[in-house]
């Protein structure tokens, strides 16, 4: 396949992509160029980028083009493993302990240069996690942690959430890797367009001035805040396909117009919300598709087939998502019948958005089965790397 192009200070370009090199070769020149198909593909993207002077293009890459995949970045942390809310508490530690160690026993051999894991030692500042989160909701938080460091046992914050003494390094860092995973992502040095952050506590149902349902600090929305403050995003979509509401994702966009929050979740379920079907706040872009107890795949996909397009006409320049796995078959704390299957279709769907061209940071929530979530999160991963 030859292509040849055009512009103000080279004559003519022709390029010839083979198997597995990208040839390339200018008027005048003697000899040709050999390049790798992911060394072609970051140098022109970086030079179109700096021709446009704009992250847009940058956005526009997404893989080796020999290869069609994207690499994926995992942002994760052993600090994220303290956290330990109490002996039988289904938010136990080795969620995360277990994946873990799959994606590295596993998943750095199965996916190869496709797959970066990061460990960055970085927690959330306190400028960060108040663009989302109030003053008193920080100082409550501080109060319990203080509290946790001097007592043996974990300290509740509601029924169901509570705090030990490793859990206020985990929270911050868990804040901390989706601002990471954000800059990363949008970085102009940097090819990375996807990223999973593997990390706990969850997040998405702490609202603005209030911890509840296991989660802290909001992770995602912390992240969504920092594209958009920092990065110049303007529309984002949050997309959650956890079995439970995000009440919290929810609270943070139901004011803010470009923001899009679109979930399915079990219903009735924990928290209550999201009850019913459709467009909710002043904007309308708050969308909700509750299923019911026992519903499988076929409702599943049917409600994001609703969605999505919704999702599209929204034109968002960035996807987040709350990537909850507990909607699973085995997960013991809610009733949908969904399999590592439907976690892979939703992401390819997700990731085919936008022409596949969107920067997407999916950052992990729920999922109390450490082999199902381990599974499903493993199809989360590949979905993005190979869509």
């Amino acid at each position: 396949f030859f292509l040849s192009v055009c512009s103000s200070s080279v004559v003519g370009v022709t390029i010839c992509f083979t198997k597995d090199k990208v040839l390339v070769r200018t008027t005048g020149m003697s000899a040709v160029v050999s390049f790798s198909a992911s060394q072609y593909s970051s140098l022109l993207v970086g030079a179109l980028a700096r021709a446009h002077g704009t992250r847009a293009l940058l956005a526009s890459h997404h893989g080796p083009l020999a290869t069609g995949l994207s690499p994926v970045a995992i942002f994760t942390s052993d600090v994220c493993v303290g956290h330990d809310p109490g002996w039988m508490h289904p938010e136990k530690p080795e969620r995360l302990s277990g994946l873990l160690h799959a994606m590295r026993s596993q998943w750095v051999a199965e996916f190869g240069d496709s797959l970066q894991v990061l460990e960055p030692e970085i927690n959330a500042t306190e400028e960060q996690i108040l663009r989302v989160h109030t003053p008193r909701h920080l100082q409550m938080l501080r109060d319990a942690f203080s509290r946790a460091q001097r007592w043996p046992l974990p300290v509740n914050l509601d029924a169901d959430t509570a705090v030990s003494a490793g859990s206020e390094s985990a929270a911050l860092r868990a804040a901390g890797l989706v601002v990471a995973a954000v800059d990363t992502v949008f970085s102009n040095d940097s090819s990375l367009r996807r990223a999973f952050v593997m990390a706990r506590p969850p997040g998405h149902h702490a609202e603005p001035e209030r911890p509840m349902g296991f989660c802290l600090i909001n992770n995602v929305m912390v992240g969504v805040a920092h594209a958009q403050a920092v990065h110049g995003v303007q529309r984002v979509a949050i997309l959650d396909f956890d079995v439970h509401h995000g009440n919290g994702d929810a609270a943070m966009s139901l004011s803010e117009p470009l923001r899009m929050y679109a979930s399915t979740h079990q219903s009735p379920c924990y928290p209550g919300t999201g009850t019913t079907k459709g467009r909710a706040g002043p904007h309308g872009q708050i969308l909700s598709f509750p299923l019911q107890p026992g519903a499988g795949t076929t409702d599943f996909r049917q409600a994001w087939e609703e969605l999505l397009p919704a999702v599209h006409e929204f034109a968002p320049e960035a996807i987040f998502i709350s990537s909850g796995f507990d909607g699973h078959s085995e997960d013991p704390l809610a009733a949908l019948k969904l399999s590592e299957e439907d976690f892979d279709w939703l992401t390819v769907k997700i990731a085919k958005l936008g022409g596949g061209h969107l920067p997407i940071i999916s950052v992990l929530e729920g999922g109390y089965n450490v082999d199902a979530l381990t599974r499903a999160a493993r199809a989360h991963v590949n979905a993005l790397i190979r869509a």
